[in-house]
């Protein structure tokens, strides 16, 4: 068993739940989050939001998928994230899970 996070804008929301639908996830949480990056070190000229807070409305997923199904989606993000134009991309993290209850 595995721990699969999911962490991205929310305007991919739907786009992740469908992924993980597709993908035979049965079962997983979502949370609305904030996301912060330090764009202290950014000039005002490159940076978007114009501020150095850098707080972004963002959506974190989560599931124990078996170790099969974990490429599966792996893979199908990697996909997704090619196909985007935007600079925001999906990211994932799977973390082993030892022992469960």
């Amino acid at each position: 068993m595995e721990l699969l996070i999911i962490t991205a804008v929310q305007s991919y929301e739907k786009d992740i739940k469908r992924l993980l639908k597709k993908s035979e996830v049965k079962a997983f949480s979502h949370m609305d989050v904030t996301g912060y990056k330090d764009l202290s070190d950014q000039s005002n000229d490159d940076n978007w939001f114009a501020s150095n807070s850098g707080e972004h409305r963002s959506a974190l997923f989560y599931a124990f998928v078996e170790k099969s199904g974990v490429d599966k989606v792996l893979n199908a993000i990697a996909e997704f994230n090619k196909d985007q134009d935007s600079m925001s991309h999906v990211h994932a993290v799977v973390v082993d899970v030892k022992k469960s209850i």
